[in-house]
């Protein structure tokens, strides 16, 4: 069995640490706000201050505790297009966004769709369900609130790196089974990508640098196949493990974003998940989270068998999202 060594790190937090940590929240002040036109122009390199704040934050996102929420982004008033305008040049600044679908979308919207279990177009953000503890398929994930539900869809995050140190105080046997490979089913989505499945780690250290991806329902899906032999049953139990875990109470952060808040995560620092809510019967008064997937050109190198998911694995490369349907 691998003799396991604890991950020192920024971002090795519990939940009650985070919140009082200084580099958890940064605010638009009045500076900010009088650059916020820029924001919506593109004149980007007008938008000094923004800049310098989302500088400190990128550092944060990667050094730091890998958990930023920017307060105070004006949104009312805004229809839809004018905000993911907006916000895609917020987060352009910050890294270069990568494609959420086939059909190229940098900036999604996160509501409830209304769409049935068994429609292909159904994801796991379209609906009203809590999620599990998961990562995306990009560097840094970034989720700005334009509505909240009437009750519910509170965010809760978890350091996977926390999650990691546990397990090697509590269950190291399981632990070696999360830095083996497991299967990926391609997302149902994903349309463009030739791969039905993939392979990559849960847990890796690679240069020294620590990464954890986890998204259950695309594994589940790929054991499912019939030429993929079935999961083991201590693969299970490591898996379920890490739901448990990141579930405890004392282990992650719970937040429940207003309009105009921005919550960045750094994917292989954290898992996020959401609560199930309960919207409001209105159209316009419903729950609608606008989300970004980018690459910040600090990050960090990650195994080499996640080429085949987000097309590249070293530092500061652009990688992750899907490939678009070529318009040619």
């Amino acid at each position: 069995m691998n003799n396991f060594q604890p991950i020192v790190s920024s971002s090795f937090w519990t939940g009650e640490e985070l919140a009082k940590r200084e580099d958890l929240f940064a605010v638009f002040e009045s500076a900010h706000l009088s650059e916020i036109k820029y924001l919506m122009s593109g004149d980007l390199e007008k938008a000094s201050n923004i800049r310098i704040m989302l500088n400190n934050i990128a550092d944060s996102l990667e050094n730091g505790s890998g958990v930023v929420i920017i307060k105070n982004l004006p949104v009312l008033g805004l229809n839809e297009i004018e905000a993911k305008k907006m916000f895609l040049n917020l987060v352009s600044m910050i890294g270069t966004p990568v494609s959420q679908s086939a059909e190229g979308e940098m900036i999604f919207s996160v509501r409830d769709s209304g769409f049935s279990d068994d429609d292909p177009r159904s994801r796991g953000p379209n609906t009203r369900k809590k999620l599990s503890f998961h990562s995306d398929r990009c560097d840094v994930i970034g989720f700005l609130c334009l509505q909240q539900a009437m009750s519910g869809g509170e965010n809760q995050i978890v350091s996977s790196v926390a999650i990691h140190n546990y397990m090697i105080e509590n269950h190291p046997e399981l632990l070696e089974l999360l830095y083996e490979p497991f299967y990926y089913k391609r997302h149902n989505v994903d349309t463009v990508n030739k791969l039905p499945y993939c392979r990559q780690p849960i847990f890796s250290v690679t240069e020294g640098e620590f990464a954890c991806n986890l998204l259950r329902v695309l594994i589940d899906r790929a054991y499912a196949l019939p030429e993929i032999s079935d999961m083991s049953d201590a693969q299970k139990s490591a898996l379920d493990k890490v739901e448990e875990i990141a579930s405890i109470p004392k282990m992650h952060f719970s937040y429940r974003q207003e309009p105009g808040d921005i919550m960045l995560l750094n994917n292989w620092v954290t898992l996020h998940k959401r609560t199930e809510f309960e919207d409001y019967d209105s159209p316009n008064e419903k729950r609608h989270i606008l989300r970004a997937w980018f690459s910040p050109s600090n990050n960090r190198p990650i195994d080499p068998l996640f080429k085949d998911n987000y097309g590249d694995h070293r530092a500061g490369y652009v990688r992750g999202g899907m490939k678009a349907v070529s318009k040619s």
